[in-house]
This record gives C-alpha cells, structure tokens and sequence, in this order.
C-alpha cells in the first residue's frame, strides 16, 4: 500500500491509499487433436489415455491416467486410486511422481501427459491437475530443478500444452517459504 495523499475534510484527517495491482499471465499451446503433436508428444499422451483403463474410481467413474518421460528417456505411468474414505484416495499424478521418486531417484520429468474417461459423461475437453497436484508438481520441479511440460486432453478433442507446470500455480508455497 502507498500513501497517495493526507488531506483535512471535516475535521478530521483523510488518507488515500492506492494499491499496486500486479498480474499473472501465461501462455499455452491449444492443439484441435492428438494428431497435430509432434510424434513423441503424441505416443505420451496415448499412453497417458491407454493407462486410464487402470485407474480406480468406482466412486466418480472418472479415471484419469498420467504418463512421463524422463530425461532418462523411462516412461513412467500412474493412475488415480479412489478410496471410500475419499481423502484417502490419491491423484494420477501424485501416483506417477510417488513412483517416479522412488523407482527413478533424482531423475527429472520432461513432459507429463495427463488425461482422463469420464464414464458419466463427456471426455473431450482437456482438463487441469487439481490445486493439490498442481502444488505436488511445482515442488517436483523445484526439487528437480528442472520444467515439467505438461500435456492436457480428455480421451478426444482438443489438447493444451503448458510449458512448465508451475505456471499453473502462481504465488505457490514453496521450500523457501518454510526458511
């Protein structure tokens, strides 16, 4: 806040403060079909829509499934994993960063492509990770030290590419917020 200006009205004194407003912007790639990707790009999202015949969701019958490269050159696949105890169930994406942790230690993600079968309804509109995962993906990269591409698409339609997740999570709690 900044003072602009003190003035006498009435008796009494007035200050006006003016505010500085900052915005976020970023930009994406929006692709009308899997088949205007690049060859590798689109192989990693098939995957990503292949795996979501393993999710677990009896709950929402909404499967989503996540596939990434590494710069190892591994592919690393994960899936959501409902439970009736629904905080207890887990995201495709914190699934695939789990195992890529564990079974790939310090081995960075170069792209994630996510995608998901609403068997409710429609699947044709890419959809974004949730603030959770958004969150588990920005520290990922921090962690790594290195962008995570992230690939968007429903089983159809059209498809986003985001250059580094962590633009999808502006002003994030981070590591440096706990020192």
């Amino acid at each position: 806040m900044f003072i602009l200006s003190t003035a006498m009205q009435g008796g009494f004194f007035i200050e006006m403060f003016v505010m500085q407003k900052e915005e976020y912007r970023f930009g994406f790639d929006v692709y009308n079909s899997s088949d205007d990707l690049a060859p590798a790009d689109r192989q990693l999202l098939e995957t990503a829509r292949d795996i979501t015949q393993k999710a677990y969701a009896p709950y929402s019958n909404f499967l989503v499934g996540a596939a990434a490269q590494l710069n190892n050159g591994q592919v690393i696949t994960g899936t959501n994993q409902e439970n009736a105890s629904y905080p207890v169930g887990i995201c495709a994406e914190r699934v695939l960063l789990s195992s890529a942790s564990m079974i790939h230690t310090n081995v960075p993600i170069q792209t994630m492509a996510i995608a998901y079968h609403n068997l409710n309804g429609d699947s044709s509109k890419p959809v974004s990770p949730c603030g959770m995962c958004r969150q588990y993906i920005s520290e990922y990269e921090e962690r790594m030290k290195q962008p995570i591409r992230l690939i968007l698409s429903g089983m159809t339609g059209k498809v986003y590419v985001i250059e580094k997740a962590s633009q999808l999570l502006p002003l994030s709690f981070g590591s440096e917020d706990l020192k």
